[in-house]
């Protein structure tokens, strides 16, 4: 969605403390190879001077899943916002859904962020088809590369995102 509306998105990774092995490394990799800057951090740990400075003096939100750490690495980092965090959860092992609506914050070192509500789950209903390609901004160096013009990378034979997949 980001790509498409030719907005930075940058990934930040929160609960490094907790996560790292392997599979994580992959997934850092993977976003990195795709174009993604990614950015691996811990709010407990206060690891999050690379996050201010992305931050200052703009106009940013944080969005992902509940219980990622969203509210909790904002108060790191503004520890005047006191927004609302949930403990972690034993059964699911991550943090509980506590953000209930989308607040504008001022950041003390100047810019504003923007603190969302999770989500369990995406929808892309609206998106047609002949323009997912520009929701992905990892398909980019496969275009031109498929067999068929206009490939919606789903189908196709001779796909070449498909082929790389």
């Amino acid at each position: 969605m980001m790509a498409a509306a030719n907005i930075e998105a940058i990934i930040v990774l929160n609960k490094l403390d907790e996560a790292i092995n392997d599979q994580y490394k992959e997934i850092v990799e993977g976003y990195r190879l795709a174009g993604y800057n990614v950015l691996c951090t811990s709010a407990k740990d206060g690891h999050i001077n690379e996050v201010k400075n992305i931050l200052k003096d703009k106009t940013s939100f944080f969005a992902g899943p509940s219980g990622v750490g969203k509210s909790t690495l904002l108060n790191t980092i503004c520890p005047n916002f006191h927004l609302e965090t949930g403990k972690m959860s034993e059964k699911i092992k991550r943090g509980k859904h506590t953000t209930r609506h989308t607040e504008l914050l001022n950041l003390a070192f100047g810019g504003y962020v923007l603190d969302t509500p999770g989500f369990t789950s995406l929808k892309f209903e609206d998106i047609d088809i002949n323009s997912l390609k520009n929701y992905f901004i990892e398909f980019a160096q496969y275009d031109g590369q498929c067999k068929f013009n206009g490939c919606t990378h789903i189908h196709e034979p001779n796909c070449a995102v498909k082929k790389c997949s």
